[in-house]
């Protein structure tokens, strides 16, 4: 699994077209059903899954996780959303929670992670 993460419209999507080949209709959002994404080749917007997730009171990361075991070849892409004004509502906050600690155990199963800011790529982890 590859894991690219960074900020809003920072490039994520453009930098997995560029690098993996994916074409537009191979990349499913995260708010699709669970079906697309387990046969996915690239699931961006990942925080809306977790968001869904966790308004349902499943744990984000456990389900994250068995869409892994089923597509462990799969492109993540992830916002950032742990920056900022803290939200007001308990539910916010419990979202931003269970994305950073999603955001967490992908990094650490990823084979390669990369972050773009601005459009530019830097490799945490692996190689291209």
């Amino acid at each position: 699994m590859t894991f690219i993460t960074g900020g809003a419209y920072q490039g994520k999507t453009e930098f997995a077209i560029n690098n993996f080949g994916f074409s537009e209709s191979e990349i499913a959002d995260g708010s699709a059903e669970i079906e697309i994404l387990l046969s996915a080749k690239c699931i961006r917007n990942f925080e809306n899954f977790v968001y869904a997730v966790t308004e349902s009171g499943r744990n984000a990361v456990t389900a994250a996780e068995a869409i892994l075991s089923q597509n462990p070849d799969v492109v993540i892409i992830m916002n950032e959303v742990g920056g900022g004004i803290i939200p007001l509502e308990r539910s916010e906050r419990k979202k931003r929670e269970a994305a950073g600690q999603t955001g967490c155990m992908l990094a650490e199963k990823a084979e390669t992670v990369v972050r773009l800011v601005c459009g530019i790529p830097t490799v945490l982890k692996g190689k291209l």
